[in-house]
């Protein structure tokens, strides 16, 4: 629960303590949770590399439970899809950014210069880093409420139904509604080792770029870049040509 401040070492994070309602007992905790490797700090386990492995299990655990006991009449599949939208990157990133996290997230120079604060998966990855803190420092019951109150929002958009339009139908219907233009996406390139590969896509209006986005899949990438392009448009006040390199909006690793 939150109470006075812990006895935290970097400014700002009571802050971030408010955002979780969790008070952290153990300060360091919090602090190596907001710590992106790329910061290269003295400590192997100083990063937030472990406690994302950890809250990433936490939160699979808490959210199947509560699609398993709120409906009783899904099958296996349909839970599977449902817990997949409240734990993708892009869910968590959404959630990360109304959090203020993205301002709190501790990164290294160079990450800094190439939009760090602004890619999706390192801001899923620090949200997933804090609910393994709260976990170590308050227990499964901490770690839990912790998780309701983060995926409340994301929780009542599926209820709603609302979960089912997707950022590239969100895209499309807001293009052809201002623009008459349907967006298309093109593939920039592909990178790294055939198990793992990286997609990296450009969606496109009237031969203008106006997002970009990058995934584990091309289906990802492509949802990416359309997430992208409405995170840009809203922060500009409209439908422009994106810049020649990832900044706009939130992009993947």
């Amino acid at each position: 629960m939150i109470g006075s401040p812990s006895d935290v070492t970097v400014p700002g994070l009571h802050d971030v303590e408010i955002a979780l309602g969790y008070r952290f007992a153990d300060a360091v905790l919090l602090e190596r949770a907001l710590t992106h490797r790329s910061l290269r700090v003295a400590d192997p386990d100083g990063d937030n590399e472990r406690l994302e492995f950890l809250g990433d299990a936490v939160l699979d655990l808490v959210v199947s439970e509560l699609l398993f006991r709120d409906f009783p009449a899904s099958r296996e599949g349909d839970l599977s899809r449902k817990r997949a939208y409240l734990v993708s990157t892009t869910t968590l990133a959404e959630t990360a950014i109304r959090l203020d996290l993205s301002t709190r997230v501790r990164l290294g120079k160079g990450e800094e210069a190439t939009g760090g604060r602004s890619k999706a998966s390192i801001l899923a990855n620090v949200l997933e880093a804090l609910i393994g803190a709260v976990f170590l420092d308050g227990g499964f019951h901490a770690a839990s409420a912790v998780v309701r109150r983060l995926t409340a929002d994301a929780y009542a958009r599926l209820h709603a139904g609302e979960a089912l339009a997707d950022h590239k139908t969100r895209l499309q219907e807001r293009c052809q509604e201002e623009l008459h233009e349907t967006p298309s996406y093109r593939n920039i390139r592909d990178f790294g080792p055939d198990h793992e590969k990286t997609f990296e896509v450009a969606v496109e209006v009237a031969g203008d770029v106006i997002g970009r986005g990058r995934g584990k899949s091309k289906k990802e990438a492509e949802q990416m870049a359309a997430w992208d392009a409405l995170q840009a448009a809203e922060a500009r006040g409209g439908f422009r040509p994106a810049p020649a390199s990832p900044g706009a909006g939130i992009q993947t690793e």
